[in-house]
């Protein structure tokens, strides 16, 4: 009896344990996407322009996007998005990217991407499933210059502006055809529940947990609007 007892202390200590480090885990997750935005918002020439920022419905980020080939290719990123709710953000919710490609390639590469959502559409199709980049949405590099102010107006031709910073051989990495959808799992382990991210997204109630607020406040201090 007393062995039975030992071993579900164990199996119980165990089991907080991993949820506790999945909990860290995801938490450096939100930070590392904070510190890619306050990054990528800092580069010259490279910064966001205030207009597209202050219209944009949705904002992602997805730290270190791998891509590594050797003949056969891929690229897969995780990261976070929040969408614009009120006169603030929404609670952030979990994402992931993926993609493979066939070609004569070699070397290893590391992206820091900040993706600008501008249809609402194209927001809600995420929230229910998930997005083929160049597909369901379509996506260009984000306008930079002073004639931004121009171009960033409501006769967009594109759903998601892409910013990036990248380290590594490859140069220009895309994500045109990668599939960028919501993390379930993470949402649940951060959440507490089976949480629907159409509710995380685009609607006002709920605490934010602790470990997805540097996020938040990362999208706070760049906010042209909250200015």
């Amino acid at each position: 009896m007393f062995g039975s007892f030992a071993l579900t202390c164990f199996l119980t200590a165990s089991i907080h344990m991993a949820v506790a480090q999945d909990l860290v885990r995801l938490g450096n997750r939100a930070a590392e996407a904070a510190y890619a935005l306050d990054e990528i918002m800092g580069i010259p020439g490279r910064t966001i322009p205030d207009s597209l920022f202050k219209d944009s419905r949705c904002i992602a980020v997805i730290p270190g996007v791998v891509k590594v080939g050797l003949i056969v290719g891929g690229q897969h990123g995780r990261g976070l998005i929040s969408c614009r709710v009120g006169d603030g953000w929404s609670r952030p919710s979990f994402i992931s990217i993926a993609a493979g490609s066939l070609g004569l390639q070699i070397g290893a590469q590391a992206t820091d991407f900040v993706l600008v959502v501008v249809g609402d559409a194209t927001a809600r199709m995420l929230s229910s499933h998930y997005i083929v980049l160049g597909g369901d949405a379509s996506i260009s590099a984000g306008p930079v210059g002073h004639i931004v102010e121009v171009v960033a107006d409501a006769t967009r031709a594109s759903e998601i502006y892409s910013y990036s910073r990248s380290r590594g051989l490859f140069v220009g990495l895309s994500l045109e055809g990668a599939s960028l959808r919501v993390d379930e799992d993470a949402n649940k382990s951060v959440y507490y529940d089976a949480v629907d991210a159409n509710d995380l997204l685009f609607k006002l109630d709920g605490s934010v947990p602790a470990e997805v607020a540097p996020f938040l406040r990362a999208l706070q201090r760049h906010d042209p609007a909250g200015m």
